[in-house]
């Protein structure tokens, strides 16, 4: 059976290789935990936000005076936007090797080209490396959409809204905007190094891996129960 990814899940080759060739080669999945509520919903309404004024045929008033977005407009195709934003359907490039699956927020659309827009919400202002964190992922994006046959820019934009203050019974969130380069070659690289990785042998952990550690030691805690049970 050929690899399945996504671009977040590709991610997951820095946080740690063995994580990675585990949840490919013996389908163990790392725990997903309490999920908070409040990013899930966020995403919505900002959908919402967005398609609002996509209809209008107007950009969100909190993005409209900026330069970086001067002769661009919402994509409109509503058909293929819902498409594309459901995690079960999303956009797909299937070769004979692989089969790689996507989830946009939105797009912009300048000069017939596409660019992807990526709306992020955090608790907290940016720290400067922040957006690094999504550098592969946006390339990945970008790669799906080139190989569905649509020209893109070689960059897309991150989008992030953290709490400001409140006025007036109003939360009011701050944002800030990221261009990041989106190198469709960089994301070659990436798929690569994915299915070598899951070709291999089981590679060694990320000494910083909490997943890993989680693990080792209930292998180990099972060893010494079944020894023990041995000594009677």
């Amino acid at each position: 059976m050929k690899p399945k990814f996504t671009p977040s899940q590709i991610g997951l080759l820095k946080e740690c290789k063995r994580c990675f060739w585990l949840e490919h080669n013996k389908h163990l999945k790392r725990p997903r935990g309490i999920y908070p509520s409040l990013p899930s919903g966020m995403d919505h309404i900002l959908k919402e936000h967005f398609d609002k004024y996509m209809r209008k045929g107007e950009l969100p008033p909190e993005i409209k005076d900026m330069d970086e977005f001067k002769g661009a407009k919402l994509f409109d195709n509503e058909d293929l936007l819902k498409k594309w934003r459901n995690n079960r359907v999303g956009i797909k490039y299937e070769t004979d090797d692989f089969l790689l699956k996507g989830a946009i927020d939105a797009l912009l659309i300048r000069n017939k080209k596409l660019i992807i827009l990526d709306y992020k919400t955090r608790g907290y202002p940016l720290k400067e490396d922040t957006h690094e964190h999504y550098i592969d992922q946006q390339a990945l994006y970008n790669y799906l959409f080139r190989k569905n046959g649509y020209d893109t820019e070689d960059y897309s934009y991150l989008l992030f809204y953290h709490p400001d203050k409140v006025v007036d019974n109003v939360f009011l969130f701050h944002k800030d905007l990221v261009k990041i380069r989106t190198d469709v070659k960089k994301a070659e690289e990436l798929i690569k190094k994915a299915l070598k990785l899951i070709a291999g042998k089981m590679p060694e952990s990320n000494p910083s891996c909490e997943y890993c550690r989680y693990r080792d030691a209930k292998i180990n805690l099972d060893k010494e129960k079944k020894t023990s049970l041995l000594d009677y």
